[in-house]
């Protein structure tokens, strides 16, 4: 199918987003798809793809920067914060909803990683989403993240590194960043050599800065995903690997969804659904028939 994409912006809060809205060459209204991805990323890193590859499926969609990120104003910059980040989201969905070439009555939402918590975070409240696709989510509570970050002690550390720096910045308005990935320095966000982050020819792009703040690691460490479940009563489907990132947290958020709910578990690593075969057209086709089945 033959698409188009259109740079937008559209208000959040106060400040104006920028996004890639991509559009099926039908002619006709299309069921809109809301899509994110990773934290920290900018909509060029995986969010893009997956946008444009529900555009081939017949889907309207649109990938956006968040507020202090990338291409949408706002400050303080680069700092992740959840709860502002589902507040854009829901942001993204009006304006959707009021798109000449969107069908108002028909709005998903597809979260890549660690948009899964805040694309459930906005369908929990927002009724205008009509379904949910999760894509190599990242799902985490208190316990998850004691597992992740190397027990209840380091995640305190983690804490109290961000109350310190918080308070600086209040006082000062300096930020103090680490890298989000890097082979060589321990203080990094994730102290790994990650070939998808650290790639140019991947998501180590220009666009993408590299830098966490660590004042937002308490907003992070402390955010409770797998509690949202409950509260969404939306179809929802979530495509997964064993070998991708915490699983657990998936089983456990799959577990207490209320509403129709599916779980597909393929193959492959956490970076492998960002851009890699055939991992990413795996997603997007379970996705795609996913929101063909349940937008009515």
């Amino acid at each position: 199918m033959t698409t188009t994409r259109q740079k937008i912006t559209f208000p959040s809060g106060g400040a104006t987003l920028t996004g890639t809205l991509f559009l099926p060459g039908t002619g006709t209204p299309a069921p809109g798809i809301v899509v994110a991805g990773t934290w920290t990323s900018v909509k060029e890193l995986m969010a893009d793809r997956y946008a444009e590859q529900l555009a081939e499926r017949g889907y309207a969609a649109l990938s956006f920067d968040f507020t202090g990120f990338g291409e949408s104003g706002g400050e303080p910059r680069d700092v992740e914060n959840p709860a502002a980040k589902v507040a854009d989201i829901h942001h993204a969905v009006t304006f959707l909803a009021g798109h000449p070439s969107v069908d108002g009555d028909r709005l998903g939402a597809l979260g890549i990683c660690a948009a899964a918590m805040y694309m459930a975070a906005n369908a929990a409240e927002d009724p205008r989403i009509g379904s949910l696709a999760l894509v190599a989510p990242w799902l985490h509570d208190t316990a998850i993240c004691e597992v992740a970050y190397g027990g209840a002690d380091a995640v305190a550390e983690k804490i109290a590194a961000a109350g310190k720096a918080r308070a600086r910045f209040e006082e000062t308005g300096e930020i103090e960043y680490v890298p989000v990935v890097s082979a060589t320095d321990p203080r990094a966000a994730m102290p790994y050599d990650i070939d998808f982050y650290l790639n140019p020819a991947r998501g180590g792009i220009p666009a993408w800065p590299n830098r966490f703040a660590v004042m937002a690691w308490s907003d992070w460490l402390t955010y409770d995903s797998i509690s949202l479940a409950p509260r969404i009563t939306q179809p929802t489907v979530l495509v997964h690997s064993e070998d991708a990132a915490i699983p657990d947290g998936a089983r456990r958020f799959h577990a207490g969804l209320a509403g129709p709910k599916d779980i597909l578990w393929s193959q492959g690593t956490q970076f492998d659904f960002y851009d890699q075969e055939p991992q990413v057209t795996l997603a997007a086709d379970s996705a795609a028939a996913h929101f063909g089945r349940t937008l009515r």
